[in-house]
């Protein structure tokens, strides 16, 4: 019987020493050594240093000056009735079927909403991450077409040229992985905070 748990306990320490010692530590090592603006969470800064945000969670931007992130449906931890967008301690979609009255009058309000922000989409047919959740509630980016139809919005809140501010949507573009994996995107912070250094607001 001792034969066994001397032969059960060795098993347990190699595997602890490799599991919980070596595997972490040598991943995290080569993630350091050949991507460490990942490794280290794809952190935003501004120019004297200070964090801003992460290019991997969204948040929540609702000012006409800025572009807006795809809603969300996190919720507060301490009560699962009130909404938290972008909690990144509570990451969960809605679960609200197609044939939920909730979703639909979610939605209904969300559009009326932003047909009262810009009158200019009454009755236009939106692309999805306009009104929709991810899965995630944490999705940091927006498709090209969401981030020019905010543009007329934020270029006159800035006081802009439409066009000026379509142009430096179009350059923060980011392209599928390797061309082929993923969909055109548009991250909300880095667009944002590329957009606050190009054309501070007054």
């Amino acid at each position: 019987m001792l034969d066994y748990v001397n032969g059960a306990l060795r098993v347990s320490l190699v595997t602890l020493a490799i599991c919980g010692f070596a595997y972490p530590f040598s991943v995290t090592g080569v993630g350091q050594l050949l991507m460490p603006d990942p490794a280290n969470g794809s952190l935003e800064r501004s120019g004297d240093g200070e964090i801003i945000g992460s290019r991997l969670i969204g948040q929540q931007w609702s000012d006409p000056q800025w572009f807006h992130g795809r809603p969300s449906a996190t919720m507060d931890l301490s009560d699962s009735n009130r909404p938290e967008p972008y909690n990144a301690a509570n990451t969960s979609a809605s679960n609200l079927g197609p044939a939920s009255k909730a979703l639909e009058d979610r939605l209904i309000g969300d559009r009326k909403a932003l047909e009262e922000a810009q009158p200019e989409l009454a009755g236009k047919t939106l692309p999805a991450d306009v009104l929709t959740a991810s899965a995630s509630g944490l999705d940091p980016d927006i498709s090209p077409a969401n981030a020019s139809l905010q543009a007329e919005r934020v270029a006159k809140a800035r006081g802009l040229k439409r066009e000026q501010v379509a142009a430096f949507v179009d350059q923060h573009i980011t392209p599928r992985s390797l061309w082929i994996f993923g969909e055109p995107r548009v991250n909300v912070l880095a667009l944002n905070y590329a957009l606050e250094q190009a054309f501070p607001l007054k």
